[in-house]
């Protein structure tokens, strides 16, 4: 079978997504920009550093951060897991709203009020301090990086059936830049030749 090089129909994409991640924020604005340009059919699955780096040796700043991201992420899990993972399309903006763009890190705070914008009862921001839902969760991060590769993590994205690692962004593409970019990621994941495209980041990221 040939690479598929030539991307015609409505794509069907696929964000797994960790709540704390700024990157996976990024990524998801930017396809959320994609989808107001031309038909896309945009959904959110969970990704979690949290279980990714679990067993890591991490910079103590790193391993802070990535002891706090079990919160947003737990949440988020249980809500898939109560109501349907289509309401993460409605949750996970409303967390990311404040937690990046608002740079709130307050989870307590941030949690009960992104649960109330997306019509989500009150009681899920309980499952931020509990684990019985980290079997689903690391199920569902382990799918995501059976997709990529385990040395990989968020943002994942999947269009039409085919996963690859990013596009790890600085900055949101807007208008028919987004689109353009987009263009480029589904074109690069039809070649099953690809593997890695990377250049050095600047440390300085923009939600705007």
């Amino acid at each position: 079978m040939e690479d598929n090089l030539t991307p015609t129909s409505v794509p069907v994409v696929t964000s797994y997504v960790d709540p704390s991640c700024p990157f996976a924020w990024i990524t998801s604005r930017w396809l959320m920009e994609v989808a107001k340009m031309r038909p896309l059919t945009l959904r959110f699955e969970v990704m979690s550093l949290a279980v990714i780096n679990e067993h890591r040796d991490l910079e103590p700043w790193y391993r802070e951060f990535n002891d706090r991201a079990w919160g947003p992420a737990r949440v988020c899990m249980a809500a898939a897991e109560q109501h349907g993972s289509a309401v993460l399309a409605q949750l996970y903006p409303a967390l990311g709203r404040r937690i990046h763009d608002g740079g709130d890190k307050n989870f307590d705070t941030v949690v009960p009020l992104a649960l109330a914008e997306a019509g989500l009862p009150a009681d899920l921001a309980d499952a931020a301090h509990r684990s019985d839902l980290d079997p689903q969760l690391r199920a569902s991060t382990t799918r995501a990086q059976q997709l990529v590769g385990e040395d990989l993590g968020t943002p994942t994205v999947v269009v039409d059936d085919v996963a690859f690692f990013g596009p790890v962004l600085t900055s949101i593409p807007r208008g028919e830049e987004a689109v353009r970019v987009f263009d480029g990621a589904r074109l690069l994941a039809g070649c099953r030749a690809f593997s890695e495209l990377k250049r050095a980041r600047s440390d300085d990221l923009s939600f705007a």
